[in-house]
């Protein structure tokens, strides 16, 4: 019998005020009692409208199904028959603009915390002593390069190993993980879960070459030459943007990208790290959307006493999740919104102590529908700051494009692939940030598995 309660079970966190000094995960998942009791909210309707918005579609209702009974190993294998990454979708997806935003048990009350109970049942398997081995599949004598170790990489990788082709990553850092290791905080996504995850593609013979940066100590044509038959590329997007205005160039503005890598992959939170990283007292985030929230909470815990996000719109216009803003404001980083940075001031030896905001009011709306920022003539302000942070987005590094003959890439530097993942080179896919851009984890996901069901078809045709 579904339980009626209409809102779902919280999940329980650390204080704000004492997490804002750590880096341990913020939130602490559900007990096994609060995961059964959110499943058996779930009406287990008959068209399950939650699972046309899961990018993998994880067969949602069927695993929700297993928790209420207290079956956690069947639903781990439910998850795991179309998600590589159970613990990882269940901590950074933004579920409630997909699965549980249809969600029917949403209409009246709160939709069943389908994200909550996915990173349950992952987090129950991890913990587990006995667990059965991983099955290796047999191998059809196929070989598959993918290049990126990021969430679209890992996905296709994982679903080619299952189908039987023998994978090998390329990875350009020493580390394996992309984004989910470099760019996402140790409190939003813990290090360790991500190295499990990917252990578990090791374990099933997926092969990973770190330090191996495509374009560089390997190109796509060699990879052919080296007798792989299909190439998928994943490599995200790594380059930062900046605003060009005047002062970028002081000492002490970075990009978010390397803001958060020294301190994600590089273990810059850490005492027994020697990772250089200054500490500063007042830093200005610039940007709006996850990324920016990420940068000016590590910045926090890092011991900044004030963090400010600059942002050109207003709080219902700002682009990161709604969870991530909520998790923010109680740990003291200040809004300085409908703010627009117009230069970044310097002192004599070149070092920050200022950004010049202008003040915006909104106008009409744009063709997004979401309404323009316009500048308040007489109205530019100077808030004191030693450190600026600029989190206004990523583009795909031009080096694939640029050393792999006729592959056709878009205006924004992205690799173009149609629906299937194909580009305009035989052989060659392409999926996640390195197509679209900057976006989420779990779509670069869908790219991924996309990408391998693509070129599962393409070998089979050459057969």
């Amino acid at each position: 019998m579904a339980n009626m309660k209409m809102q779902k079970n919280p999940m329980p966190e650390q204080d704000p005020l004492v997490r804002n000094k750590n880096f341990d995960e913020v939130a602490l998942g559900y007990t096994a009692e609060m995961a059964i009791d959110e499943a058996k909210r779930c009406l287990n309707c008959k068209n399950s409208l939650c699972r046309t918005g899961c990018p993998v579609s994880v067969r949602i209702p069927e695993f929700i199904a297993k928790v209420a009974e207290g079956d956690f190993d069947a639903a781990y294998d439910i998850i795991t028959s179309t998600n590589s990454l159970p613990a990882v979708c269940g901590r950074v997806c933004p579920q409630e603009k997909q699965c549980e935003s249809k969600c029917v048990r949403g209409i009246k009350g709160e939709s069943v915390g389908i994200g909550r109970l996915e990173r349950f049942v992952a987090d129950y398997h991890m913990a587990k002593e006995d667990k059965p081995a991983v099955t290796v599949p047999e191998s059809n004598g196929h070989k598959i390069a993918v290049i990126g170790s990021g969430p679209a990489g890992l996905t296709c990788a994982g679903d080619l190993r299952k189908m039987g082709y023998d994978v090998t990553i390329f990875e350009a850092f020493h580390k394996a993980g992309g984004v989910l290791v470099y760019g996402i905080p140790q409190f939003r996504l813990p290090k360790e879960i991500v190295a499990a995850e990917i252990e578990n593609l090791k374990a099933m013979g997926v092969q990973i070459v770190t330090n191996a940066i495509i374009g560089k100590s390997l190109t796509v044509d060699e990879l052919f030459e080296d007798g792989y038959e299909a190439v998928f590329i994943g490599s995200g997007a790594g380059l930062p943007q900046f605003l060009h205005i005047p002062g970028e160039n002081l000492l002490g503005v970075y990009s978010a990208n390397e803001f958060l890598t020294r301190v994600n992959l590089m273990k810059a939170y850490r005492d027994d790290y020697d990772t250089p990283i200054k500490k500063f007292n007042r830093v200005a985030i610039v940007g709006g959307g996850n990324v920016a929230m990420d940068a000016a909470r590590v910045a926090k815990r890092l011991g900044a006493e004030h963090v400010y996000i600059t942002y050109r719109r207003g709080k219902d216009e700002l682009p990161a999740r709604k969870e991530e803003v909520e998790h923010a404001e109680p740990e003291e980083i200040e809004f300085m919104l409908l703010n627009n940075p117009v230069s970044i001031k310097g002192d004599e030896n070149g070092h920050v102590v200022g950004i010049e905001l202008q003040k915006m009011e909104l106008g009409e709306p744009d063709e997004k529908g979401r309404r323009r920022p316009v500048p308040v003539e007489g109205s530019n302000w100077v808030l004191d700051c030693d450190a600026v942070v600029i989190a206004i987005g990523t583009s795909p590094n031009p080096l694939i494009k640029s050393t792999t003959k006729n592959l056709a890439t878009t205006k924004k530097g992205g690799i173009e692939a149609d629906e299937n993942g194909q580009t305009s080179r035989e052989g060659v896919f392409a999926g996640g940030d390195a197509v679209t851009g900057a976006a989420t984890v779990i779509l670069a996901m869908g790219a991924g598995k996309t990408g391998a069901k693509s070129i599962d078809k393409y070998i089979k045709s050459k057969k």
